[in-house]
């Protein structure tokens, strides 16, 4: 009995380990693959950039209370805190996928108005990926705007989602 008792203790140790070792970028609701390839080499940009679709770039951010916003952003960044925009042009499927290296507030703006997300992950175990957000937009020109970030640099890739 006191075999299986150790048995039993070392299995379920392993499977805890196991679990604990799976919950860096695996822990994504979606693959996050794309962004580890991009990130590496992403090109320099400010705000006031152009994004592609299937690219990445990394942002030298301003302090937030220097970038004009479209909108005020969703949520208040804190005093201090780093932001940028940028604009994108949306293929006419519409769907887009925002990943950020690190923690900072993302909106997108067409027409004048906040699109809300489609979809949130976020996982702070995965080294180099913060958060990647999806969006239903309509064809055609939309606004990026980054705020709150405590960096000053913060990466971003603009994908379809797989």
């Amino acid at each position: 009995m006191k075999k299986v008792a150790i048995s039993l203790f070392a299995i379920l140790a392993g499977t805890s380990f196991a679990m604990a070792g799976d919950a860096g970028c695996d822990a994504f609701k979606w693959p996050v693959t794309r962004e580890q390839s991009l990130f590496p080499a992403a090109p320099a940009a400010q705000s006031g950039a152009t994004l592609a679709v299937g690219q990445a770039v990394d942002f030298s951010l301003a302090a937030v209370d220097t970038i004009s916003f479209d909108v005020p952003p969703g949520r208040a960044p804190a005093s201090g805190t780093f932001g940028a925009k940028a604009s994108v042009l949306v293929p006419p499927e519409g769907e887009l996928q925002f990943s950020l290296s690190d923690e900072a507030w993302i909106d997108v703006v067409q027409d004048g108005h906040v699109v809300k997300p489609a979809g949130f992950s976020g996982v702070k175990t995965c080294p180099g990926i913060r958060k990647s957000v999806r969006f239903k937009l309509a064809g055609g020109a939309a606004i990026i705007q980054l705020s709150g970030a405590k960096k000053a640099d913060l990466k971003v890739a603009v994908l379809t989602p797989e």
